[in-house]
């Protein structure tokens, strides 16, 4: 394994903590689950959209399976937000800012992914945006929410605006690192700007 390859490797295992981190506290705060609950839920909003998106371009078994760390740092992600929950949840902008930065990684590896397995760049991107989103949309259907990305400030479009830029790097034939941690840093900017600054994508007429 070169010096890239242990690069998207150390970028994806911090997007599955973040996500871990992020949905163990969503789970604390919202539903009020016990530590099985929050285990589970800390888990799918971690690997959940890299489940989907490695069924969606076959590559079986998913990565999840194949690679032990995913699992671990997914769980220990989890374990750390159940025990710390009650100090991590009186930080207001703590759920938000690891769901930014689980969300940036997210979309650059799943794009490289796409890529990799022959996709073109914009069926590549959406399946970028299909590994940001996926693992925090089951988690809401899990807890019978309605999806953040159908609602939330800026989601779904930072998520592809970090896609798409992986793909053009990828394309224009610039080295991966640092440019897809550009890409990351863009998405995370235009997220936190969101929730910052209450900047929503474009509703019906009629909607509050």
């Amino acid at each position: 394994m070169n010096s890239g390859d242990i690069a998207l490797l150390i970028l994806d295992l911090l997007g599955t903590l973040a996500f871990a981190v992020n949905g163990a506290m969503t789970a604390i705060k919202f539903a009020r689950v016990d530590i099985v609950g929050v285990l589970s839920l800390g888990m799918v909003t971690a690997l959940g959209g890299g489940f989907v998106r490695d069924i969606l371009i076959d590559s079986l078994p998913p990565t999840t399976f194949m690679d032990w760390r995913y699992l671990l740092t997914a769980a220990g992600g989890s374990l750390v937000a159940f025990y710390l929950g009650s100090k991590l949840e009186r930080l207001s902008k703590t759920i938000n800012l690891f769901d930014a930065v689980g969300l940036s990684l997210f979309a650059v590896i799943g794009t490289l992914k796409g890529l990799e397995f022959g996709l073109g760049p914009v069926q590549s991107a959406i399946l970028g945006v299909i590994t940001a989103v996926g693992g925090g949309t089951i988690r809401d259907i899990m807890m019978q929410r309605i999806p953040a990305v159908l609602h939330t400030e800026l989601y779904a479009i930072p998520a592809a605006v970090a896609a798409g830029l992986t793909a053009v790097i990828v394309g224009a034939d610039l080295p991966l690192i640092p440019w897809v941690i550009i890409a990351a840093a863009i998405c995370f900017a235009i997220r936190m700007a969101g929730l910052h600054f209450d900047l929503h994508a474009p509703k019906p007429r009629h909607t509050p």
